[in-house]
């Protein structure tokens, strides 16, 4: 990855756009970014990261950008980073705005202004836009590093401090941030993966166990009695429950089949019993109802010959019933052909009624009325030509009615359009007066606008200068008492500094011991060590004192940039305010608003006098257009109206002769054609009515002819001879049961069964029926202990082979339980087989470590002239872990020892080369990404020349691999070391970039 060129936009520090060449610095191999304190070096790589991550490292990280965005930028200047990079063979262009408020485009206040992100690609010499995307665009970014945010901000901005805390720390605090760079959470997801996997197992194991004490519980519900020898007396999870369960549930079988072996023979026995009782119940039984019947078929026979009599009258009755019912056929045509002449009688009589005088119907028969109806058949066609002239008085009538709406229509428009037009030219003058009016009101309200827009900025500016001059009172205190503070801070510093260096002896000697070589002179053997005396200041309390000097001193700065903004917006205001008092503005403004106001309530009635006057002459033209339409309709109707009268006479005299005395021809018309009707109608039902008489006469003979062939006397005794359905059904039933009973009688008192029965003593059938009921409980019994005998064997079996199955799988799930635990514990360091009890994450994490040691230590060697070499270390430590120790060796003594024991310029050697080692182990993690840019931030003060020569040596032979270092720093012997540069610099409007680039 090589930086090309940065923009930033009202970023951090910067309020105006400002530019990097990361080409023209990076020619030279080694460049310096360097600047002031708080003048904004660490935003120029945050806004590298921001660029490429969409957020910035560390605590500054804002996702919602509130704090990206520049305190001196212009309210409408818009929050920008671009940065222009080639990576893995690919120039691109990235861009990005994080969300911000922006003053509304219109009316007061601000609206936000969403976050904006674009990528772009350098192909055939033209930028290509790629995506617009936040997720696209980081996904792709994200791609072709090869690294997070993280990895990016320790390989690429070597933050020196972090790796200074990485010496000292522990071995978690190691794997921590070695598992953010090196990604290794999935090793951590294998060592939960396999925990989770053994509690499961485990919980798997004891809930299977459960299950078989449940099933061998159930077995002693279903065993009941039959099985005495308990439970074993095991819990969930003892490796030995299974096989006592099996010997148990055996033993349970065994006793269950002796059971049911007893309850067999039993069974036998009471089946035996009840197949003889039952045969002697069957042969008392039959023997009793045979007695019984021949007894009760006695007693029937006797009934029967008592009613002999009254059967055979029966059955002379259904005999004369059967021959009248040879005469009912003839009879029912006879009542029909009554009917139908009864209801033709009726009907001849209301038709005559209908075709004449109700009082005096008419006397002809069929065909006279025939002859009637023809005749007012001819009169009512006589009448067609008088009624299609009623039909065309009516039309006439209409057209006159017609005529008389559109004449009175037609006056009342005259009379409205001339009345409207008489006031045509005072209406359209006092609209185009409107129009004047308002054109006025409209020119008027577009000055006063522009003087009002003047007058509120002044009034606006009056105002922010009144309270601007309050402000800068209190900030001129506040820098007063801030520079007080900080003098007194950094002389109470200084002091301790003085204190500490006096007292530095009683330090070093206290990490004397006894056989080791003293740090500064070597020797061994520590006679006189110095002691420290009371008051003596530490390390720490310097420390601290530095830190408030620092808070103390960028508080002062804070409080200057303050006061030297409020000072300038106040000039400013009083620029654009003068020294007028602010009530004379407010006065000007209130009434320049009062007048605008009127002068736009004015102007707004323009448009609507324009659209009054365009509907109005619409209005005149339409009205002409109507009266000239009137008089044209009104000469057309005059013209018309004599032909009118002409026929309209005519058809009157010819209604008049053909009405007679009706009131009209139709009425006429109507009352001939029902008399046609009611003529025809009659003429029918006379007919009708003599053809009903004739079939009547016929039907009384064929009914006396049939009566007399049935052998009846009259018609009227072979009706009496009838009987209906019920009645028939009945007398039927009655002869069909005697018969019956009779032949039943007959059957029963000639059975030699009967007759043999009949002959023996009775029989005491409640004796045998009880012995046979006992003999038959005995069975039930029998079979009930039989059948729970059979129940509880079937229980058992199914039960113990479910347990013997159960038994079975849980074998493999158990034996996987300990193989999964095995591997838990070995990779959790908790196993006695893992003898460094180190995490399988450790493990790798350590191995990575020892990359990074191997590659640092090719650069520290240098650095140091030698003397010193990192080595990893798996000794355990703290809980008796290992995996992560961290150890420099060191060549003049032949000792290792452990790193946060280095000096503050040692303490920087390894640092650096611990940065630049983990930059090339990661770089390779990654895919092997080439990182051609990198910058190393601050640790160089505490560098003697000589060493500051070495590390600027080792940092030049990176050009030897093609890669460019910005060092930021502050030390001022740098900037004559190194001759390309990049200032930033800060002043009261923000901070500004100076670009030189040079060779070394």
């Amino acid at each position: 990855m090589r930086l090309h060129e940065l923009r930033l936009t009202a970023f951090g520090p910067f309020g105006t756009t400002q530019r990097i060449d990361f080409d023209d610095l990076s020619r030279a191999g080694l460049f310096l970014l360097h600047g002031p304190t708080g003048a904004g070096k660490t935003s120029v790589l945050d806004a590298v990261c921001y660029a490429l991550y969409g957020s910035v490292p560390g605590a500054r990280h804002s996702p919602q950008g509130a704090n990206l965005r520049s305190d001196h930028a212009d309210p409408g200047t818009v929050t920008e980073v671009s940065l222009d990079l080639t990576v893995a063979g690919r120039r691109l262009e990235v861009t990005r705005r994080p969300s911000w408020a922006r003053p509304k485009k219109r009316g007061s206040g601000t609206t936000t202004e969403k976050a904006y992100s674009a990528l772009r690609a350098h192909q055939d010499g033209a930028w290509k836009d790629l995506s617009r995307s936040h997720q696209e665009i980081g996904e792709e970014i994200g791609q072709l590093l090869g690294m997070s945010k993280e990895q990016f901000c320790q390989v690429v901005l070597l933050p020196q401090g972090d790796f200074a805390r990485f010496l000292r720390a522990d071995a978690e605090t190691r794997g921590r941030l070695l598992g953010r760079l090196f990604d290794t959470g999935r090793f951590a997801a294998v060592e939960q993966r396999l925990a989770e996997r053994r509690r499961a197992g485990e919980q798997a194991v004891r809930t299977a166990d459960t299950e078989l004490l449940a099933l061998a519980n159930q077995m002693v519900t279903a065993a009941g009695d039959a099985v005495e020898s308990p439970l074993p007396e095991l819990s969930p999870g003892d490796p030995g429950l299974g096989t006592a369960l099996l010997g148990w549930a055996a033993v349970a079988r065994s006793t269950a089949l002796e059971r049911l072996a007893h309850t067999e023979c039993a069974l036998t026995t009471a089946e035996s019993a009840l197949r003889a009782a039952r045969s002697a119940l069957d042969g008392a039984g039959e023997r009793h109802r045979l007695q019984t019947r021949f007894a009760r078929a006695r007693e029937r026979a006797a009934a029967l010959a008592e009613r002999t009599a009254e059967h055979r009258a029966d059955l002379l009755r259904i005999e004369s019933a059967r021959r009248a019912d040879t005469v009912a056929p003839a009879r029912e045509l006879r009542d029909e052909a009554e009917t139908r002449r009864q209801r033709a009688a009726g009907a001849e009589a209301a038709a005559r009624t209908a075709a004449g005088d109700p009082d005096t119907p008419v006397p002809l028969d069929a065909d006279g009325l025939h002859t009637a109806a023809r005749r007012a058949a001819e009169e009512l066609g006589a009448l067609e030509s008088a009624r299609r002239a009623e039909r065309r008085a009516a039309e006439l009538a209409g057209e006159r009615d017609r005529w008389q709406r559109e004449e009175a229509a037609d006056r009342e428009l005259l009379h409205d359009t001339t009345s409207w037009l008489d006031d045509w030219d005072t209406t359209r003058t006092a609209l185009r007066d409107a129009i004047d009016t308002a054109q006025q009101g409209l020119a008027r309200a577009e000055a006063l606008a522009g003087r009002l827009e003047s007058a509120e900025g002044r009034h606006a500016a009056a105002l922010q200068r009144d309270l601007l001059a309050a402000a800068a009172v209190e900030a001129e205190q506040e820098l007063r008492t801030a520079h007080t503070r900080a003098n007194r801070a950094r002389h109470d510093w200084l002091d301790l500094r003085e204190q500490r260096l006096n007292g530095i002896a009683a330090e070093l000697a206290a990490t004397l011991t006894s056989g080791e070589p003293c740090g500064v002179c070597g020797a061994t053997e520590h006679p006189h060590p110095a002691r420290k005396g009371p008051g003596h200041v530490d390390r720490g309390a310097e420390e601290a004192a530095h830190t408030a000097y620092r808070q103390a001193d960028a508080a002062h700065t804070a409080a200057g940039e303050r006061c030297a903004r409020i000072e300038g917006e106040r000039a400013a205001a009083t620029a654009a305010a003068g020294d007028a008092p602010v009530e004379g503005f407010a006065d000007a403004v209130a009434a320049l608003r009062t007048e605008l106001a009127t002068a736009r309530r004015t102007a707004w009635g323009l448009h609507a006098a324009r659209e009054a006057l365009d509907r109005a002459e619409a209005e005149h033209a339409r009205r002409v257009t109507a009266q000239q339409e009137a008089a044209r309709r009104s000469a057309s109707r005059a013209a018309r109206r004599e032909a009118w009268e002409r026929e309209a006479a005519t058809v009157e005299a010819e209604l008049t002769e053909a009405r007679g005395e009706a009131l009209s021809v139709a009425a006429r018309a109507e009352a001939l054609q029902r008399r046609v009707d009611a003529l025809h109608t009659a003429a029918e039902a006379a007919r009708t009515a003599a053809e009903a008489a004739r079939q009547l006469k016929e039907a009384d003979a064929r009914l006396s002819d049939a009566a007399y062939r049935a052998g009846f006397d009259t018609p009227d005794a072979a009706a009496a001879a009838l009987l209906d359905g019920p009645a028939h059904r009945a007398l039927q039933q009655r002869i069909d049961a005697w018969q019956q009973t009779e032949a039943e009688v007959r059957a029963v008192l000639t059975d030699a069964e009967a007759l043999t029965a009949a002959g023996l003593p009775p029989v005491d059938l409640p004796a045998v029926e009880h012995a046979a009921d006992r003999a038959e409980q005995r069975l039930r019994d029998a079979a009930s202990r039989h059948a729970a005998a059979v129940r509880d064997r079937e229980d058992l079996t199914r039960l113990s082979a479910r347990i013997t199955a159960a038994v079975r799988a849980l074998g493999p799930r158990r034996a996987e339980h300990d193989r999964v635990a095995r591997l838990a514990s070995l990779t959790a360091g908790t196993s006695a087989a893992n003898e460094r009890r180190m995490r399988l994450e450790s493990y790798v994490l350590a191995a990575r470590l020892e990359q990074v040691a191997a590659a640092a230590t090719a650069r520290l060697a240098r650095m140091s002239q030698g003397r010193y070499t990192l080595v990893h270390s798996d000794d355990r430590s703290g809980r008796g872990r290992s995996g992560l120790g961290l150890h420099v060796v060191d060549a003049w003594t032949g000792r290792a020892r452990d790193t946060s024991t280095l000096s503050g310029g040692e303490t920087f050697f390894a640092s650096l080369a611990l940065a630049l080692g983990l930059a090339d182990v990661v770089t390779d993690e990654a895919g092997g990404v080439r990182l051609d840019t990198l910058f190393i931030d601050e640790g160089f003060g505490s560098l003697d020349d000589q060493s500051l020569d070495e590390v600027l040596d080792v940092l030049d032979s990176l050009r030897e691999r093609d890669r460019s270092v910005g060092i930021v720093s502050h030390v001022p012997d740098l900037r004559r070391r190194v001759h390309a540069q990049l200032e930033v610099v800060k002043g009261r409007g923000g901070s500004r970039v100076r670009q030189r680039a040079g060779g070394r």
